[in-house]
C-alpha cells in the first residue's frame, strides 16, 4: 500500500531534506497548499527536495513543488530536486520554460513619428465623422420633407413642448448674459472712444455690433450649450434604455419621431429668443450710457435710429434658423450615436456642445462673408 500524502522537513547536519511522499496531483495539492508554504528550512544549509517516495505527479503537483523550489532559491536557500524520474525531469523542465517571462521589447521613441500617428489617426476620424454627420443631415432633410408633406405625421404636441423647453425657459438665461454683454460693451467702448472725444459713437458700435452679430451669437452659444446638451443627453438616455432600438422593431423612425421635432422647435424659437436677446443687450447699453455718458433715453435712441440700418437688424435675425438647425442636429445626432452606458452619455452630451459652437461660429463666418460680398 503507498504511503499517504504528505510532505515533511527534516533537518540534518550538513543540509535540510524535504521529503515528499504519496500522489501529487490536482485532486490532492489542494489540501498540501497550506503546508508548502508553511515550509521554513534553515537557509544557511541547502535544501534537497525528495521525490523519491511520490507513487504520482501531474502537472498540478509539479507547479506546487517547482513554487516550492523557486520560494526557497528567492529566500537565499540553495534548494534543488533529488532523486527524479525521467518523467518528472521533462514535466519541470516544462514549467520552467513556461515560467519565465520574456523582457519587454524596447520601443524607441521617435517624437515625430508618434506626432505624424496622432495627426493621421485624428484626421482619419474627423473625415469619418464629418461623413456620418453629412449622412445624417441628408437623411434628417428627407424626413422633413416627407413629414411636412404629410401634414398629419407632424408632432405638433411635441413641438409645442420643445418649444416651451428651449425658448420660454431659455429667457432669463438669455435675458441675463445679454443684458450684462450690453453692459460690458457699452463701457468698454465709451472708455477706449472717449480719449478721441468721439464717445457719442458708442451708441453706434453697441446697435450695429449688437444687432448683426453679437446678440444672436451669444444666444446661439448660450442655447448650444443649454438645449444642445440637453438633446443628446434625453436621446441617449433613451438609446440606453433601448428605447430606440424598441420604436425601429416597431416601426417607428427616431428621426421623425425624436429628431424633426426638436429641429422644428428650435428653429420657430431661435428667431424670437435673438430678437429678446437684443433688447436684453441694448437696454443694457442705454443703461451704461446714462452712466458713462450722461445720455438720456431719448437721445440714445435717436442716435441708434440714425446710426444702425434695419438690414443691421434682419442679417443677425436671418442667422438664427441656421444657427438653430445646426444645433438641434448635432445634439440629436450625438445623442443617436451613445453606446450602452452612463458614461457614453457624457461622452457625447460634451462633444454635442463642442461641436454646435464649432458649427455655429463656422456658420457665422460663412454667413458675414456672403453679406459682405452682396453689400449687406
Amino acid at each position: 500500500m503507498a504511503d499517504a500524502t504528505s510532505i515533511e522537513l527534516k533537518a540534518g547536519d550538513g543540509a535540510s531534506v524535504i521529503v515528499v511522499r504519496g500522489s501529487w496531483t490536482l485532486a490532492t495539492v489542494s489540501g498540501l497548499d497550506s503546508d508548502v508554504r508553511a515550509l521554513q528550512p534553515d537557509r544557511r544549509k541547502p535544501v534537497n527536495i525528495d521525490l523519491g517516495a511520490v507513487d504520482l505527479l501531474d502537472t498540478a503537483g509539479a507547479w506546487v513543488l517547482f513554487r516550492l523550489r523557486e520560494r526557497l532559491r528567492s529566500e537565499g536557500c540553495d534548494a534543488s530536486f533529488a532523486h527524479l524520474g525521467d518523467s518528472h525531469e521533462g514535466l519541470f523542465h516544462h514549467i520552467g520554460v513556461c515560467n519565465e517571462h520574456p523582457p519587454m521589447p524596447m520601443r524607441r521613441f521617435r517624437p515625430f513619428q508618434r506626432l505624424a500617428d496622432r495627426t493621421g489617426y485624428h484626421a482619419c476620424q474627423t473625415w469619418l465623422e464629418v461623413r456620418d454627420m453629412m449622412s445624417f443631415f441628408g437623411e434628417l432633410i428627407l424626413t422633413m420633407i416627407r413629414v411636412l408633406m404629410q401634414p398629419r405625421r407632424l408632432k405638433v404636441v411635441s413641438i409645442i413642448s420643445h418649444m416651451e423647453q428651449v425658448g420660454i425657459n431659455s429667457l432669463p438665461i438669455v435675458g441675463l448674459l445679454t443684458f450684462l454683454v450690453g453692459v460690458v460693451l457699452t463701457f468698454q467702448g465709451a472708455d477706449q472712444l472717449r480719449r478721441f472725444g468721439t464717445e457719442i459713437f458708442t451708441v453706434n458700435l453697441l446697435g450695429i455690433s449688437f444687432l448683426r452679430e453679437t446678440g444672436i451669437l451669444m444666444t446661439a452659444i448660450i442655447i448650444a450649450g443649454r438645449s444642445g446638451s440637453a438633446f443628446a443627453a434625453q436621446i441617449g438616455t433613451m438609446k440606453v434604455n433601448e428605447e430606440v432600438d424598441a420604436m425601429r422593431a416597431l416601426g417607428i423612425n427616431p428621426l421623425e419621431l425624436l429628431v424633426v421635432p426638436r429641429v422644428i422647435a428650435l428653429v420657430l424659437v431661435m428667431p424670437l429668443l435673438g430678437f429678446f436677446a437684443n433688447i436684453a443687450g441694448l437696454t443694457g447699453g442705454a443703461l451704461m450710457s446714462i452712466v458713462a455718458l450722461d445720455l438720456s433715453i431719448a437721445q440714445f435712441l435717436t442716435q441708434l435710429n440714425g446710426a444702425v440700418p434695419i438690414w443691421a437688424f434682419w442679417v443677425g435675425i436671418i442667422k438664427a434658423p441656421l444657427f438653430a438647425f445646426a444645433i438641434a442636429m448635432v445634439g440629436c445626432y450625438n445623442g443617436l450615436k451613445v453606446g450602452g452606458s452612463a458614461e457614453s452619455v457624457g461622452k457625447m452630451t460634451t462633444r454635442a456642445v463642442v461641436q454646435s459652437i464649432f458649427l455655429v461660429i463656422v456658420i457665422d463666418a460663412m454667413a458675414s462673408v456672403i453679406f459682405s460680398f452682396i453689400g449687406i
